[in-house]
């Protein structure tokens, strides 16, 4: 019985100790910046041009407020009524899914060391253009040449890790909610002027008619699959989904603040910033490099392709600085709810104060980002899989653990505590408008999404099939 009360009054301390957005605005932008990552800017755009432009946009714009909604809903619903993070939450509900919170914990911890290597290198082109060496930057070997050198990427991959843990280290209200309203409406205001310079760039509107234009003419039955899988599997990664970030984030919402419209106005971030990334690129791309239009994403698009399309363009070395600013504030917002996340996680699991928590997270970090960063120079011999390890990282943590563990929430919630239990979270703070289609797509709908998510992932990983 006095275990009990100890318990009792432990868990209402823990409680009233734990942090919180301020309000309504600091949520969304917080959770839009960790939406808003790198996926946005060097992937959606491939995507679109690949996949018929507008047409592909419009059915990433239905999936996400239909399939991206009920996951987002249900992931800041556990966080919210449990006021724990993955871990925690899932434990709170149900000890026997308590396998799904440490799998939801274990993704972050992952994904965190090796996008941290990744903003290193946004960091380091950043630097460059803002030095004057755009130029360089232009060549075809300076990527290469630089992170296949020792140096230079780990001091880089350890400037923005610590720019990242320095944030987190503040709290949710004076660091992850401070830097967030100034770093969105930066990042927003940045990707519209680029857009619209780029728009102008004589002969660009081709391109930019082609990205806004739905065409189904010449759409296969099999080409319209994979465009739904495509869009589907963005959208997923893109919406910051089984990360335990929403469920974390979730955890510092006020009872009062409406889960159901601010899940729709972090949809409009992570789409408006997607949506203006294809036209920054697209058009560009259109013009001074065709042939790669639709066939290059990721490092390639981003540190190669764009600086020789940059050095060719007018005013291209003013354009890039301000490009690379956006993508490392991008970057960072991301990268700053990964931490948050294992921060949380660790001083939920261990009841460590938040220094204590930084402090080991920042260590781990940096120790299992050097096989990343170090990946492509002194140990490009040494692969998993066949992968590189950042590749490797990179595909069991996107790829198989959170189309997995986004199935397992869905079951949890469809069928574990039933999707009433969300609901009535949700009709805490008003009327559940989207209550009907939440049940329909998290309990049916969802769940088979997530098993195409899975299987395309892993079979475009393994180079069976082109997605």
């Amino acid at each position: 019985m006095v275990r009990h009360i100890y318990i009792y009054f432990e868990v209402i301390i823990m409680e009233k100790k734990r942090s919180s957005f301020t309000g309504k605005i600091g949520f969304v932008l917080a959770a839009a910046g960790s939406a808003v990552g790198l996926g946005n800017i060097w992937r959606f755009p491939y995507l679109a041009a690949k996949y018929g432009g507008g047409t592909f946009l419009l059915i990433y714009i239905i999936l996400s407020v239909t399939f991206g909604f009920a996951l987002m809903v249900a992931e800041i619903g556990l966080g919210r009524k449990t006021q724990l993070s993955p871990i925690g939450a899932f434990e709170k509900l149900n000890k026997k899914f308590s396998f799904v919170g440490y799998l939801a914990a274990l993704i972050p911890m992952l994904i965190l060391p090796y996008y941290s290597v990744i903003g290193g290198w946004v960091t380091k082109y950043l630097f460059a253009f803002v030095s004057g060496g755009d130029k360089s930057a232009a060549n075809s070997n300076y990527f290469g040449n630089f992170i296949s050198s020792t140096g230079e990427p780990l001091l880089w991959f350890a400037i923005f890790m610590g720019a990242t843990a320095i944030i987190v280290l503040f709290g949710v209200e004076k660091g992850v909610e401070k830097v967030s309203k100034v770093m969105m409406p930066v990042l927003i205001f940045l990707s519209i002027g680029i857009a619209i310079y780029t728009m102008f760039i004589p002969g660009a509107m081709k391109g930019v008619l082609h990205y806004i234009t739905p065409d189904f003419s010449s759409m296969t039955a099999e080409k319209l699959i994979l465009t739904i899988v495509a869009a589907m599997g963005q959208l997923f990664y893109s919406m910051s989904l089984a990360m335990g970030i929403m469920i974390t984030y979730g955890s510092y919402m006020k009872k009062e603040v409406s889960i159901e419209s601010s899940v729709h106005q972090i949809e409009i971030f992570d789409t408006g910033i997607a949506f203006l990334a294809g036209l920054m690129i697209i058009p560009a791309v259109s013009v001074f490099s065709p042939e790669k239009l639709g066939t290059q994403a990721g490092p390639g698009l981003m540190f190669e392709t764009l600086p020789a399309i940059f050095a060719d363009m007018p005013g291209g070395g003013i354009i890039g600085t301000v490009f690379f600013l956006l993508v490392l504030f991008a970057a960072l917002t991301s990268s700053i709810s990964l931490m948050e996340t294992v921060v949380s996680i660790f001083q939920d699991k261990f009841k460590w104060n938040r220094k204590l928590s930084c402090l080991a997270v920042l260590i781990v970090c940096i120790l299992l980002g050097l096989p990343s960063s170090l990946g492509y120079g002194p140990w490009a011999t040494v692969k998993l899989l066949g992968m590189q390890f950042l590749d490797f990282f990179d595909f069991i943590s996107n790829s198989v653990l959170m189309p997995i563990a986004a199935l397992f929430t869905c079951i949890f919630v469809g069928f574990i505590i039933k999707p009433k239990a969300i609901i009535d979270e949700v009709e805490l703070s008003g009327k559940f408008k989207l209550k009907s289609l939440f049940t329909v797509m998290i309990k049916y709908v969802a769940p088979i999404c997530l098993v195409l998510i899975l299987a395309s992932s892993v079979l475009s990983a393994l180079g069976i099939i082109t997605i």
